[in-house]
């Protein structure tokens, strides 16, 4: 397995660089929190997004895609995360369009993708119901009627909930909670009654909301695929989320490296650059060793996706739990090594480790990466 760009990768590489550079700088995430935007990302940021054909890159050609790959999709991430793009690329293309193809009915698929891919229609998964990421405790419950469901419960850290036109909620339809046996995924639209949310700004100013679900009553068309059935497929889903929010780190941490060693090049103390103090360069060079290994397994587990191969929940895994720690280092050397200056709001410096903070719990921190690990071998 080649860990290198190919020439296709290589080109979207470089004009999802110029664009971002060009129309998402680092500033816009700060006009858009300063500014409180109800939003939470720029509404015309999106649709270029939409025409440039991002929120088609990962969905298969036979529903409307381009089917590029994830690989293709984990570059412009990468880009993004260089940047601090807001923007629902992640909850409605990573988690919304993967849930619906993994988890649909071919009819399904065939109405939903087309509307996902053109950019009509946003989703947002809503998994976890606690303060920390736990996907097989779903309290949340779905009970049959005799025209459908009724939900009931409640959903945290909704990426982009506040925003999405369909919500996808994991209920529980049968089992005890903790059990990965009797979980189904149901499409929700936002003003379906009984459903309230209410968005939550998260530390890096992005969006998350937490909803509330009081007797809301869905059809059985809703059900997405099959009930009781919802996982493995929906561990898939987590997985693609997991690698493509690690190769957005890996942006974050590339971004953080270049901006200290151009510092430390400036920076004078006692006369002399202080990238020439020998403690630093030691700092450094752990930083550039765990960046270089943390490159080689986001492209590993993004090719295992792509290639659907036995051992991809690993490589996600492992990738994310790599990410976390690696983007908590870097984020943590570069606000130490610009001082005093690096704690303060006027440098950006801050804004990359808030995001650093929010990414290592989306999806799982280290602790929970491990443990998975551990279980998906056995142990």
């Amino acid at each position: 397995m080649a860990l290198v760009l190919n020439e296709e990768q290589r080109m979207l590489k470089d004009s999802a660089t110029e664009f971002l550079k060009e129309h998402a700088p680092v500033e816009a995430l700060r006009k858009l929190r300063d500014d409180k935007d109800a939003t939470g990302f720029s509404a015309d940021l999106w649709q270029q997004i939409v025409e440039l054909g991002w929120t088609a890159i990962a969905i298969p050609e036979s529903y409307g895609g381009l089917e590029f790959g994830f690989q293709g999709l984990g570059v412009i991430f990468q880009e993004m995360g260089q940047t601090l793009t807001a923007s629902p690329l992640f909850s409605s293309i990573v988690l919304g369009a993967s849930t619906l193809e993994l988890l649909g009915s071919e009819a399904q698929k065939e109405a939903l993708l087309p509307a996902v891919a053109a950019g009509d229609t946003t989703y947002a998964l809503a998994i976890d119901e606690g303060n920390r990421h736990a996907p097989y405790h779903i309290a949340c419950s779905a009970t049959e009627t005799a025209e459908g469901f009724v939900l009931n419960g409640q959903k945290t850290f909704v990426l982009d909930g506040h925003t999405a036109d369909q919500l996808l909620i994991v209920a529980r339809t049968s089992g005890d909670q903790g059990d990965k046996k009797g979980i189904s995924v149901f499409i929700v639209d936002k003003a379906s009654s009984g459903l309230s949310i209410n968005r939550t700004i998260m530390m890096d100013s992005r969006n998350a909301a937490t909803l509330e679900l009081k007797d809301v009553k869905v059809s059985k068309d809703a059900l997405l695929g099959n009930a009781d059935q919802a996982f493995p497929n929906l561990d898939k889903v987590l997985d693609r989320g997991r690698a493509i929010l690690a190769a957005e780190m890996l942006g974050g941490c590339l971004e953080m490296f270049q901006r200290t060693m151009e510092y430390l090049k400036e920076r004078e103390q006692f006369g002399v650059k202080i990238g020439t103090f020998q403690a630093l360069k030691h700092r450094a060079s752990i930083m550039f060793v765990e960046i270089e290994l943390a490159k080689s397994i986001v492209l590993k587990a993004l090719t295992a996706i792509d290639n659907n191969a036995d051992n991809a929940d690993q490589l996600a895994s492992i990738a994310k739990a790599k990410l976390n720690d690696t983007f908590q280092l870097v984020t943590n050397e570069a606000t130490q090594m610009h001082g005093g200056i690096g704690v303060t709001d006027e440098l950006d410096v801050g804004l990359f480790l808030k995001r650093a903070r929010v990414s290592i719990h989306t999806l799982g921190d280290s602790t929970f990466q491990r443990d998975h690990f551990a279980n998906l071998n056995g142990y």
